[in-house]
């Protein structure tokens, strides 16, 4: 690269980054400096060790608030423990915090998961909940192997995680990709009929590939290509995602337009980027970034509202932290070059959407939304700290 085309890089990048320090001072928002992501990391891995359930997990069935999710008994809140004790570990993991503290609660939630995810199914005919533990199973099981130093105990760890691919293929839809409920067309059957949708798919997908490259493992060719085709039978032109395969011939319905498709387009994006679709490219990818960042707070209405779905364009609150780490998965795909002025807006939305007790969530969901609000959030910041600190700002 020649030191002119260099110099107009650089200027570019820079002229990028003041506007949207400035967009962020406007919001009232704080500076999302080095310091300020650290400790912001420091009080969410604080609060997840703090509130840690005895025997390693996060989460449970309590605080109903008098209006839950359908949740058949026992096996939806097995699925819902084991989806945010996933996101939870992950979050932990990428905080790298070297305190004892920290360690100590990443290997109980460890055995933990070495102990239950095998276990994990779906708990009845009319929901498949155990998608999201499978998927989070893997994202955890990933980072385990990691940072595991004994060949033998690496090894352990993939065999799990293959473990949980077999599982999760189990629970493909019939339609290809997966959903997590089957009550709309009156069928029990063994392989799920219900409503596989695109979101659900690309983190399914997302998880796999993840596991796939760092561990070696295989993935079922045919169920892959199903599943991908699916999700494209989802997208519309503007690369947004209508909400389930049954929404396919309704794309103008509101919640399957772009305000709609804004925390789905993130993942569905990356989804099809990562298994080599050609039309997902870069200036797809920040087209939906920058839209993403520019329309965060419109994706906040729906922040902490009680009942799904309730919000403009029918946006539930359960969209935003899960929106927020798909935005860090898909801008991963760009040159790195480009990723550090996504990471310095999302760091600073980051910050000043944590709660005062460390945490971060936004779907009253029993006890599982602040294990998970708060290990998307982690794993989002973990990633803003290694993008900055590389490019030295």
């Amino acid at each position: 690269m020649s030191a002119r085309l260099t110099c107009h890089c650089l200027t570019a990048a820079l002229v990028f980054m003041a506007g949207t320090a400035i967009a962020d001072e406007a919001a009232g928002r704080p500076a999302a400096t080095a310091g300020a992501i650290d400790a912001a990391i420091t009080r969410g891995v604080d609060f997840l060790t703090n509130s840690q359930n005895s025997n390693g997990s996060w989460g449970g069935p309590t605080m109903t608030k008098g209006l839950t999710v359908y949740a058949p008994l026992p096996g939806a809140h097995h699925a819902f423990r084991a989806g945010a004790s996933g996101i939870a570990l992950s979050g932990l993991i990428d905080a790298r915090d070297a305190r004892p503290h920290a360690g100590a609660a990443i290997d109980k939630a460890a055995a933990w998961t070495a102990a239950e995810l095998p276990k994990l199914r779906r708990a009845d005919t009319t929901t498949t909940y155990n998608v999201w533990g499978h998927a989070y199973g893997l994202r955890a099981l990933t980072r385990l192997h990691a940072r595991e130093q004994d060949p033998a105990k690496k090894a352990e760890w993939a065999r799990l995680a293959q473990e949980q691919i077999a599982l999760a293929n189990r629970f493909e839809d019939v339609d290809g990709g997966w959903g997590y409920l089957d009550v709309f067309d009156g069928l029990a059957t063994r392989k799920p009929s219900g409503l596989p949708t695109s979101f659900t798919t690309a983190t399914m997908l997302l998880a796999m590939a993840s596991a796939r490259d760092a561990m070696r493992l295989t993935l079922d060719g045919p169920i892959v290509k199903s599943s991908l085709a699916a999700i494209r039978r989802q997208r519309t032109p503007d690369f947004s995602y209508t909400y389930s395969h049954a929404y396919r011939n309704h794309p103008r319905l509101d919640i399957n337009r772009p305000a709609g498709s804004l925390a789905r387009s993130q993942s569905c994006n990356a989804a099809l980027r990562v298994f080599g679709d050609e039309t997902v490219t870069d200036e797809v990818i920040e087209t939906w970034a920058q839209r993403f960042l520019d329309r965060e707070g419109w994706l906040d209405i729906g922040r902490k509202r009680p009942i799904p779905h309730e919000a403009h364009f029918r946006i539930a609150g359960y969209f935003y932290y899960y929106g927020i780490y798909y935005f860090t998965e898909s801008v991963a795909l760009l040159p790195r070059e480009k990723q550090a002025p996504y990471a310095r807006r999302l760091a600073s939305i980051l910050v000043g959407r944590q709660e005062k007790d460390g945490s971060w969530w936004d779907f009253p969901l029993y006890s599982y939304h602040q294990p998970y609000g708060t290990g998307y959030a982690l794993m989002a910041l973990a990633w803003c700290r290694d993008v900055l600190t590389e490019r030295g700002l």
